[in-house]
């Protein structure tokens, strides 16, 4: 049985940083993409960022560029969300995803395991 587990969310005041953890089981994390997704209040589930299973490759969305950071630890079956500069718009849930594709991947469709997630408020 796979299972995605976030920490490392909370509450903090704008321009401040969080670092969110995936701890993954029950799936060959080495060979899956990996993708944060954002859910705010009222709002669709939104992409964040994805690695590719290599952690070589990334990419983000226009919202987050410049100041958040995907990266994974394959030997500990983690991936990370670095997010710094933090705003009051970044205040959502935050869920990790895994896909059964290697590559990187943006649609929410294309993921196949999903965590319960972890909620980040950014005060003002």
């Amino acid at each position: 049985q796979v299972q995605l587990v976030e920490s490392g969310g909370g509450l903090v005041q704008a321009g401040g940083s969080l670092r969110l953890s995936c701890a993954a089981s029950g799936l060959t994390f080495s060979r899956a993409a990996m993708g944060w997704f954002r859910q705010a209040p009222g709002k669709e589930r939104e992409f964040v960022a994805t690695v590719d299973w290599s952690g070589f490759s990334t990419l983000y969305a226009d919202s987050v560029k410049g100041r958040f950071t995907i990266s994974r630890d394959n030997a500990k079956n983690t991936v990370y969300l670095q997010m710094n500069t933090l705003k009051p718009e970044d205040t959502a849930v935050y869920y990790c995803a895994a896909s059964n594709v290697r590559t990187i991947v943006v649609r929410s469709t294309a993921y196949d395991y999903w965590g319960q997630g972890t909620q980040v408020t950014v005060s003002s």
